[in-house]
């Protein structure tokens, strides 16, 4: 299994790759969708992760599945994903990154984003998220720009050892993407 690249890295700053329609189905990207969803479960405070984050350049996202009330009704695959509409309306939400390890500060980003995609069988769709959903949504595309959420975020800090603590047991409910 593939781990979480962390910051400094170049993969994490480049512009990552679309992925050919005729390829998603490929085993190559199935294995990538796989070693994410894979690397993802084994993060407690994980809601999301991105191709790049995992080493691989190219335009793809996952997002956890606890994340929604009914998953079964929901895409967590985003292949090739674009914002093509947000809300003005803008909130400050606290953000953390598993590529950027025990920080965290706060983002100030639109509350409804609607993303345009594929999902991994190669079936194009559209989906609003509103609050943490919308932040995904940009935070993960942000990655796939080669942009990372220290990049825009104010109040930035380091975890106490006691909130790192927390997440390794899985008993904090803080999330990052």
């Amino acid at each position: 299994m593939k781990h979480i690249i962390q910051m400094g890295k170049k993969v994490l700053r480049n512009i990552a790759e679309e992925v050919p329609h005729n390829e998603i189905t490929s085993v190559r990207i199935q294995s990538i969708i796989q070693n994410m969803n894979d690397v993802l479960a084994t993060q407690n405070d994980g809601v999301a992760l991105a191709a790049p984050q995992i080493g691989e350049s190219y335009r793809i996202f996952t997002v956890a599945p606890f994340i929604f009330d009914d998953p079964s009704d929901e895409h967590l695959i985003y292949i090739n994903p674009k914002i093509i509409e947000q809300s003005e309306k803008k909130k400050w939400l606290h953000e953390g990154c598993l590529s950027c390890r025990w920080k965290v500060g706060d983002v100030e980003r639109s509350v409804t984003a609607t993303v345009h995609a594929y999902d991994e069988y190669g079936k194009e769709f559209t989906q609003t998220g509103d609050g943490l959903l919308a932040h995904i949504f940009q935070h993960e595309i942000d990655h796939l720009d080669g942009i990372l959420f220290i990049d825009k975020a104010q109040n930035i800090r380091d975890m106490t050892e006691e909130e790192i603590n927390d997440v390794l047991e899985g008993t904090n409910e803080q999330r990052h993407v």
